[in-house]
């Protein structure tokens, strides 16, 4: 899912040149032609789209500065970049003091614009990747951060908001995967303990022979070993919330020892003289079956019903795929930051593909394929090849590349392989180019290629899009064509 770009200007010729440059980066697009119209986008349900604003400084009523200053209160993290024709210093100082984060001077050149939008959103995605990282360090995450978009999803959010108000046991169940951790802060970070400690212990990963040490803590010299005290999972939480993950991996004898913790709110130290009080709140997850676990004597009954009094099962990622683009827009995000790369979306193509397929692994297998797709890009969009294992798993054939360079040469070389071949007694002349001059010798690859852009636009009446796709070129490399000869739009349909 690509970054939404407003494009804000007066000038419709303008207006498509910039919007040709952020399509060429793989970015959707919308566009206002006044500061007016511009404001209305954003406040509308559309603005939350918008990742990142080219804004015009010069314009018929409210021009740039006035946008800035109405638009910084309310949203003070939106990248925007200033445009105008007048590039003196003045101009530019009160355009960064308004709000701006960088300022070009028309005409830009396509470079220069690709370059300042990617630093914008570069600096937006870290910003967040930092905003969300703080909110993780300080237990402080919540609803709002979550992807769920899916019906599915809405309603574990739902249940998860009324279980948030309340110190109740929690059960999340799912397969693995799915995300049971992340729902375990969003309530911590919705409740009264939102701020204190966060404490996960992954129950299947610990020996059996350390379980109690870790769970419950152990004194300086209670066993060969402890040189120093430990206070254990259980009071590094107290205040806060104790997250016990995989719980059914927990062995019967320790289930009997963490029964007790929970109905007394207390623990004995491995050594310990006497009890030590905690005041958790505790949240369990697995992705077994506890109640099959308790029918066949692998997990006590007691302790299962006294961990399920508010179950909450997440869906697997193939039961809520309308969060896929939202998930794979954040995972970009977060590795183009990490991996210092400058990809900025993905193509529709490449999103459709994801979106179809099943994901056994859940968001972490998601995860996991745009953290490799990432690494392995080059270019600044994810395309369908940069997903080879889930291509093939789907039976989907497809080509990794992302030279851009040689797709543009590419690109004008089909352009002009769009003219037919003369025949032997067709004088040389192919329907509306003239390949032969007058001289009798050929003329130059560059007055041919001006001649059947002229012939094109013509033809298809104007219509850029249509000119582009009937030539192989990208609208941007067209309109760069036309900047080349010397024409805008109109002057090239009239020529």
């Amino acid at each position: 899912m690509a970054h939404t770009i407003l494009v804000v200007d007066d000038d419709p010729t303008q207006r498509r040149l910039l919007q040709a440059q952020a399509e060429k980066l793989g970015l959707q697009c919308q566009t206002a032609s006044s500061g007016e119209e511009a404001l209305d986008v954003l406040s509308s349900p559309k603005g939350e789209a918008v990742g990142l604003v080219l804004l015009d400084l010069i314009m018929p009523g409210l021009d740039g500065l006035g946008v800035l200053g109405r638009l910084r209160p309310v949203n003070p993290s939106l990248p925007v970049i200033v445009l105008t024709a007048q590039g003196g210093v003045d101009t530019a100082v009160a355009a960064m003091r308004a709000g701006a984060d960088d300022f070009l001077v028309k005409p830009a050149s396509p470079e220069r614009i690709q370059v300042s939008i990617q630093n914008a959103l570069k600096v937006k995605a870290l910003s967040g990747e930092i905003q969300r990282l703080k909110k993780v360090q300080d237990g402080r995450l919540t609803f709002g951060d979550l992807i769920a978009e899916s019906p599915a999803m809405r309603g574990v959010v739902k249940m998860a908001e009324r279980a948030a108000q309340s110190n109740i046991p929690i059960l999340i169940e799912g397969e693995s995967g799915v995300g049971k951790e992340v729902l375990a802060r969003a309530i911590q970070g919705a409740s009264d303990r939102a701020g204190k400690p966060f404490v996960a212990v992954n129950c299947g990963a610990i020996p059996d022979t350390l379980i109690e040490s870790i769970l419950f803590g152990h004194e300086k010299g209670a066993f060969t070993g402890a040189v120093d005290k430990h206070i254990g999972k259980f009071q590094e939480a107290n205040g806060g919330t104790l997250f016990l993950d995989e719980i059914g991996e927990l062995r019967l004898d320790m289930q009997v020892k963490l029964l007790r913790a929970i109905q007394e709110g207390e623990v004995d130290p491995v050594g310990a003289k006497r009890p030590v009080k905690v005041d958790i709140r505790l949240i369990s997850a697995t992705n077994r079956n506890l109640q099959q676990q308790v029918e066949e004597g692998k997990f006590r009954e007691d302790l299962f019903y006294r961990l399920n009094v508010f179950p909450i099962a997440l869906p697997p990622l193939r039961d809520r795929r309308e969060d896929i683009p939202g998930l794979v827009t954040h995972f970009i995000r977060r590795f183009a930051v990490e991996e210092n790369k400058k990809i900025v979306g993905l193509e529709p193509a490449a999103l459709d593909m994801l979106a179809s397929y099943n994901w056994p692994g859940n968001i972490r297998q998601l995860e996991n394929a745009v953290f490799r797709a990432v690494v392995m890009c080059d270019g600044e969009c994810l395309r369908p090849g940069d997903f080879p294992q889930i291509a093939s798993q789907l039976g989907i054939t497809v080509k990794a590349t992302h030279d851009d360079e040689a797709y543009e040469r590419n690109a004008e070389q089909r352009m002009i392989a769009v003219a037919p071949a003369p025949a032997a007694d067709s004088g040389a002349r192919a329907p509306g180019v003239n390949v032969m001059g007058i001289d009798g010798h050929l003329r130059k690859l560059e007055e041919i290629e001006h001649e059947l852009i002229k012939f094109a636009i013509e033809k298809y009446e104007g219509h850029m899009s249509e000119v582009a796709r009937r030539l192989g070129i990208g609208r941007s490399t067209l309109y760069r064509k036309l900047r080349e000869m010397g024409l805008d739009e109109a002057q090239a349909g009239a020529a």
